[in-house]
């Protein structure tokens, strides 16, 4: 059985912005004209944590709640794929609401962001994203781990890249120069596959959706048995290379 030939489950929109905030190392913070690169890591530098809270209003609180210093803010994410790929913008995100520094008692409680509205921008939609949305929509459990598990897969079983290959539609290799992981998340694997010009990107379900990020290596496992099952092989993963000329690959 192939995998390719119907439509493949993905993150909502809602989703992608809670894998963003969580896994985002940086952000461009911008507050009464000023922007300033802020870090979330916790090495050198500038480091900081933003909460996103309702704002008073929304959370229907009045008084105290209500009486902290608010100025509006900006905050602006860049999701870049973690290996080398063409093209790494994977998505942005603008995340609109107010800066407040006090608590609901009034006191100093660092700088939290009252959410007003959200967008997201990928490279085939753009999308506006509520609070409602945003606090229903499920965690992913792989989205501090995505780079990680990415690069280890390349690094250590890029053997694996070909025999998930044979998972894609023989029409979307033709013509390919290479072929790298672009993401992963709790319904699958993408890869993008690339051209002369161009490229496409390819989403391979897992059997069924991750709810724990242990189980990645038991879904992974589960395509790859599946490919190996397969009888297509692309012409540029069945030709006369030698070791290491194979055009799955990862670029220097």
């Amino acid at each position: 059985m192939r995998i390719f030939g119907g439509a493949a489950q993905q993150p909502t929109s809602a989703e992608r912005v809670r894998t963003i905030l969580a896994s985002a190392h940086s952000m461009t913070m911008e507050v009464d004209g000023h922007t300033t690169e802020v870090s979330r890591g916790n090495g050198p530098g500038a480091t900081q944590h933003v909460h996103l809270h309702p704002s008073p209003e929304d959370a229907g609180l009045t008084g105290a709640a209500g009486t902290g210093e608010r100025v509006p803010a900006t905050l602006q994410f860049t999701d870049i794929a973690p290996l080398p790929v063409r093209d790494r913008v994977r998505a942005r995100l603008t995340v609109m609401g107010w800066l407040t520094s006090r608590d609901k008692a009034g006191s100093p409680a660092g700088d939290c962001m009252e959410f007003a509205t959200a967008v997201l921008e990928t490279a085939t939609c753009k999308a506006g994203i509520g609070l409602d949305d945003l606090m229903t929509a499920p965690a992913d459990p792989l989205a501090t781990y995505e780079a990680d598990i990415l690069t280890h897969l390349v690094e250590e079983h890029s053997h694996c890249i070909p025999l998930l290959l044979r998972l894609v539609e023989p029409r979307f290799l033709q013509l390919m120069e290479r072929a790298a992981p672009l993401a992963i998340d709790r319904y699958g694997i993408v890869l993008r596959v690339e051209y002369p010009l161009g490229h496409h990107d390819v989403r391979l379900p897992f059997h069924s959706t991750l709810n724990d990020a242990d189980q990645f290596g038991m879904q992974l496992q589960a395509l790859l048995t599946t490919a190996r099952r397969c009888s297509h092989r692309s012409r540029l993963l069945s030709d006369d290379r030698g070791p290491g000329e194979s055009a799955v690959s990862r670029r220097s």
